[in-house]
């Protein structure tokens, strides 16, 4: 069930009771943030403010203010195309499925260099981008002076926020050979024409910065499309192959093409259907101090150089809607898309290390932090292979702590897995401490994007790993008395 852009899939919300509307007037400086982290806690609805206003200078705002749209499970299932009215949270893992036989995510990427494997692949023709000469994004384009951000109801979250920030843009670069990226990389509003550009070391929005600074650009084209339909705006959060676009991605995901229009001043290519795109550039020399902003770690990240992105002109449809979401402690918006991700890159994972039979990125690890695999394990070291090639997997490579437990263990349980940590683990055995590169957003290291990694190897141990002991079977009742008990259970009054 694809969505052609962010109002069809607000219907459907809407449709089943998983919309509200807030008619009070409602300030994007911090009541709207505030609002919106007491219903993700709540776990409650998407929202849409229809009166924001600028409470300090009375300015009420044109557009309406969209958020948690994909914040709880049944609705991330369906922004990525389970069908809403049969399906649920539950059917992901089916879609995960669909998706690796549809892009082979774990081919080596060698391979897909020289064969062009994901143009060969008859499956990806539907899904890839189709390119519209018009489109509703650009129906109505602001240049000159009426290039104003202010005229957005931009969101400041936190009190200790730097000022407001544009929190859920989809981000687009190419490099100087013309290859596409999508990334979602906030932006602290400076000015009615310029913003910070939060973008990260690791990221392939940064290489592509870093290309066109290497063959002397002055300028590097920038857009930025702003509430796009959601399977695309989850493609620029998923960690996809950089042989893979995040439209092609998207593509699959919907099982119909993404639309996109050239922008009007540079050659990138944004979602026809967006509702808002600010196309601009940046001086890849130019940077400037960002932060610092309320983050999904719960914590304020620090101020920072950043690139300047220097808006040019903006175009929208006629009746803009400004989305956005809020992060900040879990469980927030943010929390379920990561968990999308967890769920549809679980058969990428099998595929590389076929021992895993799950794994569990918890909400309270912020999603780079822990990571908990559940393996059938059966040799000597096996837990020390995972946790060694889990930190050599794309954006795993950013996990703080990697706990290894037994397949009979569900390691989506934190009680199974904390009492198979607390009882079973030797430290002089079983831990394994290493280092490597860390999120630029963990506070906790010495060193900014790099620091120390600690593996917890959980599993019961073998005789050729050092233990020489006898091991105790864990208490389990007998099938039979618990086959007995449970024609009982009815009639015991309990």
């Amino acid at each position: 069930m694809a969505f052609r852009d962010i109002r069809e899939f607000m219907a459907l919300l809407e449709s089943k009771g998983q919309l509200q509307r807030i008619s009070a007037e409602v300030d994007p400086h911090l009541e709207i943030g505030e609002i919106t982290d007491r219903v993700s806690k709540q776990h409650g609805p998407a929202l849409l403010f229809e009166n924001a206003v600028d409470r300090a200078t009375g300015r009420h705002y044109e557009m309406p203010v969209a958020i948690n749209l994909m914040g709880g499970y049944d609705r991330m299932a369906w922004a990525l195309g389970v069908d809403a009215r049969t399906g649920t949270w539950r059917d992901l893992d089916a879609k995960a499925n669909q998706l690796m036989k549809s892009i082979p995510l774990d081919a080596p990427t060698g391979v897909w260099d020289k064969i062009g494997a994901a143009r060969s692949l008859a499956d990806l023709a539907s899904a890839r981008p189709k390119r519209v000469k018009k489109a509703p994004v650009q129906e109505v384009v602001w240049r000159g002076d009426d290039v104003d951000l202010g005229r957005l109801p931009v969101l400041t979250t936190w009190p200790g926020d730097a000022g407001p920030f544009v929190t859920l843009p989809l981000v687009v670069t190419n490099d100087p050979s013309a290859k596409l990226n999508i990334g979602m990389y906030r932006l602290q509003v400076f000015d009615g024409k310029t913003t910070g550009l939060h973008i990260h070391e690791h990221h392939d929005g940064a290489k592509n910065l870093r290309s066109w600074k290497e063959a002397g650009a002055a300028r590097v084209p920038v857009s930025v499309a702003i509430g796009a339909d959601p399977a695309t705006t989850f493609s620029a959060t998923a960690p996809v192959p950089p042989m893979i676009d995040e439209y092609l991605f998207s593509g699959v995901l919907r099982a119909e093409s993404v639309e996109v229009v050239k922008c009007l001043t540079n050659d990138l290519l944004v979602p026809a259907h967006a509702e808002i795109v600010l196309e601009g550039w940046c001086d890849p020399d130019e940077k400037r101090r960002e932060g610092p902003f309320g983050d999904h770690t719960g914590y304020y990240s620090l101020a920072d150089e950043f690139p300047v992105f220097h808006v040019d002109v903006i175009t929208t449809r006629r009746d803009p809607i400004y989305a956005a979401t809020i992060v900040g402690r879990p469980p927030m918006e943010d929390c379920y898309m990561a968990k999308a991700t967890e769920r549809l890159f679980l058969p990428v994972v099998r595929a590389m290390m076929p021992e895993v039979v799950d794994y569990d990125l918890p909400l309270e690890g912020v999603f780079h932090n822990c990571a908990i695999f559940q393996i059938k394990k059966e040799f000597a070291g096996q837990a020390f292979r995972v946790m060694n090639f889990a930190w050599s997997m794309g954006q795993m490579m950013f996990t703080k702590f990697v706990i290894v437990v037994d397949e009979d263990v569900d390691c989506h349980d934190y009680s199974q897995v904390a009492w198979r940590c607390f009882n079973n683990v030797d430290p002089s055995r079983d831990i394994l401490v290493s280092k490597g590169p860390l999120d630029r957003l963990d506070h906790s290291s010495d060193f900014e994007s790099f620091g120390f990694k600690l593996g917890i190897d959980a599993t019961r141990p073998l005789r050729n790993e050092g233990y020489a002991r006898e091991w105790p079977d864990a208490l389990e009742m007998s099938p039979e008395v618990k086959a007995r008990v449970d024609e009982l259970w009815e009639g015991l009054g309990l």
